[in-house]
C-alpha cells in the first residue's frame, strides 16, 4: 500500500518509519529543499510517551545525545533583581523521560532514521488531490502526477493538505492571543549553557546558547489583545512586526534585533490552535499540528505529533484491508489525548507570558521555588496538574505483532 505524507519535520518521518515497519510504502513530500532540511528551530520538549516512541524506533540514544545542555535560566525584569533557576533540577522534576532538544536536531535524527526506507521528494508540494474512493490522484507543484492509496497531511499549522481536503484555515483556527519569534545569531551575549530572559507585562524576550553550533538563539513571546494580520509566508513583513513590537523595549533587545536581518532560520507565527472535530475524509487524513495543533510553544505539540503519528501507523496496519476504518480508529484512539493537550494551551501561555503586574512579580519566584523542591516532590506535583496529565499520562498501544520489516534499529 502506497502512502503519501506531506511534511517531513516530526510527525511525517515518525509515521513513515512505522508504516515501513508494517509493510507499507511511504513517500514524503517536503517543500523545503534537502539542503535546508533540519536546520534551525526552537527548543522543543519530548515527554514520556514521545520519548518511548523514539525508544521503540531505536533513536532515543541519538536524541538524548543531542539534547540541549542548558543548566541555568536567569530572569530579569525592569527595576527588580534577577532570579536564577536551576534548569537541570526543574527538568528532572518533570520526568526521567523528559528530553529538550532543538527542533532542527530532532528533524535531522528522524530523517536519518527514514532516509533509506522511505522515498523523499524535497523542494516540492501537493497542488491537487482527488479521492475517488479507491485511491487518491495527486498532482504536485512540479507537474508530476502519481496515485496513492492514502494521503496524510503532516505539514504543520498551515497545512496544505488540510486546505485542499478540509477547507480554508480561517474556519478552524483558534488564536490564543500570543506570538512567537525565534532565530539564530552570533554568541554576542556569551551565554554558553545559560538561558537569559527578560519579562514585562505581556512580553518575554531573551536568548540561550546552542552548544552544537556555538551560536545563540533569540526568542520573543508576546501577547496582543487584537489579532495581528500578516502573511505567514512573508518573512520580511513578520520581521517588521517584531521590530515594531520590541524596537523600543530596551534591555538587551537592540543586540538581539541587530542580527534579525541576517538570520536565515527566522520563524514567526501566532500561538494558534487548530480545532477540527474530525481528522479524516475518505482516504485523506491529518496528523500532528496539521490536524490538532495545540498551540506552538504552549501545548506540547512535538510530543503530540510523535505519539499520534505512531498510533496512526499502528491503526492503519491493524485495519490493513480497510484503510478508512483504520483512519476512524486512529481518531478514536487519539481524541482524548488531543482534547487534553488542547485544554492546557491557554493556561500554559498565561504561565509563560505575564498578563499583569501580579503575575510579573510572582512567576519567576514560583519557578525558582519549584526547582528547589526535592525531585520526587516536583514529579508528584507535575503528575497531578493538567499539563502533566496531558503530556505524560498517555498509554501507548503495542502494535509489535503487526511488524513485517526490521527497519533498521527499531525496537518492538
Amino acid at each position: 500500500m502506497k502512502v503519501l505524507i506531506s511534511g517531513a519535520s516530526v510527525a511525517g518521518p515518525v509515521l513513515a518509519h512505522w508504516l515501513h515497519r508494517y509493510g507499507f510504502e511511504p513517500t514524503l513530500v517536503e517543500r523545503t529543499p534537502a539542503g535546508r532540511h533540519g536546520l534551525g528551530g526552537h527548543a522543543v520538549d519530548l515527554f514520556g510517551p514521545a520519548a518511548e516512541v523514539a525508544r521503540r524506533m531505536g533513536r532515543l540514544d541519538a536524541i538524548e545525545a543531542s539534547r540541549t545542555r542548558l543548566d541555568t535560566m536567569t530572569i530579569e525584569r525592569f527595576g527588580r533583581r534577577p532570579v536564577h533557576i536551576d534548569l537541570t533540577r526543574l527538568y528532572a522534576g518533570i520526568s526521567s523521560d523528559h528530553v529538550e532538544i532543538l527542533r532542527g536536531e530532532l528533524t535531522k535524527i528522524l530523517y536519518d532514521a527514514t532516509r533509506d526506507t522511505a522515498e523523499y521528494l524535497f523542494g516540492d508540494s501537493i497542488a491537487t488531490l482527488h479521492d475517488d474512493g479507491a485511491g487518491v490522484d495527486v498532482t504536485f507543484d512540479s507537474g508530476r502526477e502519481r496515485r496513492f492509496d492514502l494521503v496524510i497531511g503532516a505539514d504543520g499549522l498551515h497545512s496544505n493538505v488540510r486546505r485542499l481536503a478540509f477547507g480554508p484555515e480561517e474556519s478552524m483556527r483558534r488564536p490564543l492571543g500570543g506570538y512567537l519569534a525565534v532565530y539564530s545569531m552570533p554568541p554576542v551575549l556569551g551565554l554558553g549553557d545559560r538561558m537569559l530572559g527578560h519579562l514585562s507585562v505581556d512580553k518575554l524576550c531573551g536568548a540561550y546558547g546552542v552548544y552544537q553550533t556555538g551560536q545563540e538563539r533569540a526568542t520573543f513571546l508576546f501577547r496582543k489583545r487584537e489579532e495581528l494580520r500578516y502573511d505567514y509566508r512573508d518573512k520580511e513583513q513578520q520581521k517588521a512586526l517584531l521590530v515594531k513590537e520590541f524596537g523600543d523595549y530596551g534591555w538587551k533587545v537592540p543586540q538581539l534585533l541587530e542580527h534579525l536581518d541576517t538570520a536565515d532560520d527566522f520563524y514567526f507565527d501566532s500561538i494558534t490552535q487548530i480545532t477540527l472535530d474530525s481528522w479524516q475524509r475518505g482516504r485523506i487524513a491529518l496528523v500532528g499540528d496539521a490536524g490538532f495543533c495545540p498551540g506552538p510553544a504552549v501545548g506540547g505539540g512535538t510530543s503530540l505529533a510523535m505519539v499520534t503519528a505512531y498510533i496512526l501507523a499502528g491503526e492503519l496496519a491493524a485495519a490493513r484491508s480497510d484503510p478508512p476504518s483504520g483512519l476512524k480508529n486512529y481518531e478514536k484512539a487519539v481524541r482524548r489525548h488531543v482534547e487534553l493537550t488542547r485544554a492546557i494551551g491557554p493556561t500554559t501561555m498565561r504561565g509563560i507570558i505575564p498578563g499583569g503586574r501580579a503575575a510579573l512579580e510572582l512567576m519567576p519566584f514560583a519557578a525558582a521555588a519549584v526547582s528547589k523542591l526535592p525531585v520526587p516532590v516536583q514529579r508528584l506535583i507535575w503528575s497531578r496538574n493538567a499539563a502533566g496529565k496531558a503530556l505524560t499520562a498517555v498509554p501507548l498501544p503495542d502494535y509489535s505483532d503487526l511488524i513485517q520489516s526490521k527497519g533498521g534499529q527499531a525496537v518492538a
